[in-house]
């Protein structure tokens, strides 16, 4: 009897510790389980916010996009303002030439009737007297130079000038056929025109701004005697302005 019951504590206490054996075992699966749940967990949840600065980055972009695509459109309506103007502008100076060669033309072949309202004792026609005429043959020049058609502007000015010697715009003529000559880097008759400008208008809005051009023109032809005292006559004249202040720094920095 001793024996069996000997036999029977052995086998209860076999059973009772594969038992814990298996309480441990379970205990890990689960704290495994566990460790795979966060890692999915956390795994989502960067998966949400990735998701998240996606959409967030793809709407920034298509904003971006409507307002590329929205200057592009002003951008090519006002090419096509710019394209029409530049075409009137070039109807409106042929007209002139047209209008200025069957003119002078007519005072060749002697006809009495311009002549006679020409109100020269030559008998030579004043195409002055035409400020319509004037007026759109000045639009016309201007136009070329809004259009930076340098050379087509220079040369518009230039015939305007001979045209209407006396016109109201000469003042302002010469100021922007100057700078069409500069954006050229035409330095010399550049010089020619801003010069004209300060020496027949002196009192012109422009002249200040003009005689810093004849200095830099002068610095470009590489008389820096002359682009000094150009600056120094600038300071004094102008005192004050905002050409003046460019004076200084300019006249500073030549060497």
């Amino acid at each position: 009897m001793r024996f069996w019951l000997l036999i029977c504590l052995c086998v209860a206490s076999s059973h009772a510790s594969a038992g814990l054996f298996a309480d441990d075992d379970a205990r890990k699966q689960i704290q495994q389980l566990d460790a795979r749940i966060t890692k999915l967990e956390q795994a989502l949840s960067s998966a949400e916010a990735d998701k998240e600065q996606f959409v967030r980055s793809t709407l920034d972009l298509q904003m971006q996009l409507e307002a590329v695509n929205t200057d592009l459109r002003k951008l090519h309506g006002q090419n096509e303002e710019l394209v029409h103007s530049l075409q009137d502008a070039e109807k409106r100076q042929k007209d002139f030439y047209i209008d200025l060669d069957t003119r002078l033309r007519r005072i060749e072949a002697g006809d009495p009737a311009v002549a006679n309202s020409s109100g020269h004792a030559d008998g030579s026609k004043d195409v002055s007297t035409d400020p319509l005429g004037e007026n759109r043959a000045f639009e016309a020049a201007y136009t070329f130079y809004k259009a930076e058609n340098y050379q087509s502007a220079a040369s518009a000015f230039s015939d305007f000038l001979k045209a209407y010697p006396q016109s109201v715009h000469e003042a302002n003529v010469d100021y922007w056929m100057g700078n069409s000559y500069f954006l050229m880097k035409d330095y010399k008759n550049c010089l020619n025109s801003y010069e004209t400008l300060v020496s027949k208008f002196p009192d012109h809005p422009r002249v200040a701004e003009a005689m810093l051009n004849i200095a830099e023109c002068q610095l470009e032809l590489k008389n820096k005697t002359a682009a000094r005292k150009t600056l120094k006559q600038l300071i004094t004249q102008f005192p004050g302005s905002d050409a003046s202040d460019k004076a200084k720094k300019r006249l500073a920095a030549i060497k």
